[in-house]
């Protein structure tokens, strides 16, 4: 059988003209997926049970098991899916009135940035584009019915710009007012810096936004930390990055993730202000969230401010990320490392002066 959520509206329109059904039904239908949240045909009662047989008999709405579901006391909400044996990982965050998701574009991940855990068994495979609409329905339904979500983010696991092609099919379902209606201002395509997918994107569709990994500030460092830089280098990416800002009109979002004694040096702080001086960005900075099996450590609190003095000294625009959901294993490809089958409520971890 088809699934439903790789079918465009024109393909479902000619489906239930073909059958002799008005083509308004396939306006039901999607209201029924991604507003009301149904997870069976069945469950769809302003069609005919006969129009409800013919869809069963058609189609799937989605392939996915939930293998683990992770809630935090700060109310982050982490799956771990199931796509017949391949497994992946994403991310409800609540922040105010905000209700943020972070999808994966990737089996795994073939950037190789050392720090991370969804690299660290290669990238095994693309994900359809049904497989990235099937996590934004999945992370929709634990909201409750008077909750929408407001922004995604393709920051999960995987290189979003390396699958561009089945992402941007997902995004036109996220922002269509028949999917989840979702502005393209509100959702955030995530690159380690692949230079000709972002000129690509930047010449065909710059509707979103764009956040740029870069995680050190010179290529020597950077080739240490993300060895995909060496068939590029930050002169190459920055240049591709500008293109997009030119392009779209949309300020871009730089990320830097800080690792206790490693890139979190202020003269690291001093030639990061230099490389990013005089641009409309935003520098997103994330204190490292530890990976159980890799060296790497949070920076110290006192190494956080001054690496922070210095840039906002420098007059960048700077972001500190607050972790969310640290304790249940948030960070981007630990789930699935562990992978027990359970749902757990992680309780408020107790104060420690």
């Amino acid at each position: 059988m088809n699934n439903l959520l790789e079918t465009t509206n024109d393909d479902l329109n000619q489906w239930l003209v073909a059958r002799g059904h008005q083509p308004y039904r396939a306006g039901q239908i999607r209201e029924w997926l991604f507003n009301r949240r149904a997870t069976s045909f069945q469950e769809m009662t302003d069609l005919s049970q006969g129009l409800r047989d013919a869809l069963s008999a058609s189609f799937v709405l989605g392939t996915a098991e939930i293998a683990t579901h992770h809630q935090a006391a700060d109310g982050t909400e982490k799956l771990l899916l199931d796509f017949s044996g391949s497994q992946i990982e994403c991310v409800l965050l609540r922040d105010g009135i905000r209700r943020s998701i972070c999808i994966s574009s990737q089996v795994g991940c073939a950037m190789g940035c050392v720090f991370c855990a969804s690299g660290l068994d290669g990238v095994e495979r693309n994900l359809s584009t049904a497989e990235m609409v099937e996590q934004m329905l999945q992370l929709a339904r634990l909201l409750p019915t008077d909750e929408r979500l407001s922004h995604i983010v393709v920051m999960g696991m995987g290189e979003p710009l390396a699958n561009l092609d089945n992402v941007l099919a997902a995004l036109v379902q996220a922002t269509d007012p028949k999917g989840l209606g979702i502005s393209p201002r509100r959702i955030t395509i995530s690159t380690v810096g692949l230079p000709a997918a972002m000129r690509r994107l930047a010449a065909e569709n710059p509707r979103f936004n764009l956040a740029v990994s870069l995680h050190a500030p010179n290529d020597e460092l950077r080739n240490q930390l993300v060895p995909v830089n060496d068939k590029t280098g930050l002169e190459e990416i920055i240049g591709a990055a500008d293109e997009y800002f030119e392009a779209s009109g949309r300020r871009l979002t730089y990320e830097y993730v800080l690792l206790g004694g490693l890139n979190d040096d202020p003269d690291h702080a001093y030639q990061l202000g230099r490389l990013l001086r005089g641009r409309p960005a935003l520098l997103n900075v994330i204190p490292y969230n530890p990976v159980a099996g890799l060296p790497y450590r949070t920076p110290s609190g006192d190494a956080q401010k001054e690496f922070r003095r210095i840039l906002e000294d420098g007059g960048l625009n700077v972001h500190f990320r607050q972790l969310k959901g640290d304790e249940i294993n948030a960070a981007c490809g630990q789930l699935r490392r562990i992978k027990p089958t359970v749902v757990e409520t992680i309780a408020p971890p107790s104060s420690q002066k």
